[in-house]
């Protein structure tokens, strides 16, 4: 059996025109996933942009010229349809849940909208950097920085966020900005281990799980490098913006993690553990 795919995205989430909740669900039992969870983006954050970098389908959520906004979530309208593709996909466990974007920026917020409604999967995650008092997309930053200046800048504020924000239960995609590199740019993970491995301890202490997210391979050395500092748990997430999408190479990422020395939990929806 494929793990339960812990994190993907509907029409409920602000930057995707292509979510579709029901079709992500019969996407899931064609695979046979035992679940699935819609983490939708929160995002409390006002980013300073250049118009030029931003996808289109992000570009309606531009206010003034520079400045992208993010609206909030529908949660009424986000649990109903929970609620309907339970009663339509009955075999299938489908698991309401927020992916919070920079929460230790946000506490306040980040509370707020998890006291609104019935979340039973919060996962946190970092798209952003300070600079200069303004909030910007690290993806943004290549073209004013080093690389390896922004990869570190980025490492060292995702361990900022693991010890002071306590309300999510796994960290999704450590390599998000592995995505967006210069295309003239290659990435060794052992070039960045000290700075990757202080977000592995800092993660591990809080008991937390390390989210194996397949949008883009996790390097098999960091789930080595997980286990090593006593990571307990991983998790499998495909980041889906589309049906299409769930469950994409999840059997090549449980075999590297089984590989690493993790297995499955006592439930089939349950996090792998060491």
């Amino acid at each position: 059996m494929l793990p339960a795919d812990l994190h993907s995205h509907s029409e409920f989430s602000w930057d995707t025109r292509t979510g579709d909740m029901e079709g992500s669900c019969a996407r899931a039992v064609q695979l046979g996933l035992p679940a699935i969870a819609f983490t939708e983006h929160t995002d409390f954050i006002s980013w300073t942009i250049d118009p030029a970098l931003l996808p289109e389908r992000m570009a309606r959520h531009v206010v003034g010229e520079t400045q992208l906004v993010p609206p909030p979530l529908d949660v009424d309208g986000y649990l109903a349809a929970i609620e309907r593709c339970r009663d339509k996909y009955p075999a299938l466990k489908i698991i309401a849940g927020v992916e919070l974007g920079e929460p230790h920026w946000f506490a306040g917020q980040a509370e707020a909208l998890l006291r609104s409604g019935p979340f039973e999967r919060v996962i946190g995650s970092l798209h952003s950097l300070a600079v200069g008092g303004a909030h910007v997309l690290v993806e943004d930053e290549y073209a004013k920085r080093p690389v390896a200046d922004v990869l570190r800048a980025y490492f060292a504020e995702v361990v900022r966020m693991v010890e002071t924000c306590s309300s999510f239960e796994a960290l999704t995609h450590l390599d998000y900005p592995i995505r967006y590199l210069p295309k003239d740019s290659h990435f060794r993970a052992e070039e960045f281990e000290e700075e990757i491995r202080a977000v592995l301890r800092a993660l591990a202490g809080t008991g937390r799980a390390l989210e194996v997210n397949t949008k883009r391979a996790l390097e098999p050395v960091v789930v080595g490098w997980w286990r090593a500092v006593g990571g307990g748990a991983v998790c499998f997430g495909s980041d889906a913006h589309r049906p299409e999408v769930v469950g994409s190479g999840f059997a090549e990422a449980a075999a590297m993690v089984e590989a690493a020395g993790f297995r499955p939990g006592r439930h089939p929806h349950d996090h792998w553990i060491r």
